[in-house]
């Protein structure tokens, strides 16, 4: 069931959002992390995308994303971190599969 958000969308990065205190994971993507990320310390850098620069510009093209229109989320569950993980749209488009589509994020496996 998709819900309309009544709350204005905070972006964090390329692939989490924050509706209040609700912190939301889009799910099936992964976007590239932001500098002083934990992921990218050297001991794990090989399991994560650490391209800062393509992270700056993921994070930017969904924060106008969702300043497009109304957005709903249709909640999935949640990950290993108790963010909400969730399909996010805005006029019906996907914001996954946007940024999948302008390589500003992967599909995740």
């Amino acid at each position: 069931m998709s819900i309309l958000l009544a709350c204005a969308l905070l972006v964090h990065d390329g692939d989490t959002v924050r509706c209040g205190q609700e912190r939301i994971r889009l799910a099936n993507i992964d976007a590239p992390e932001l500098r002083g990320s934990p992921s990218c310390r050297p001991k794990k850098r090989k399991s994560h995308w650490c391209d800062y620069k393509l992270g700056i510009v993921s994070r930017d093209a969904l924060r106008a994303f969702v300043l497009r229109g109304r957005a709903r989320i249709e909640r999935q569950g949640k990950d290993r971190y108790r963010r909400t993980l969730a399909r996010l749209t805005v006029n019906g488009c996907d914001a996954g599969e946007y940024l999948v589509s302008m390589g500003l994020a992967r599909r995740w496996r």
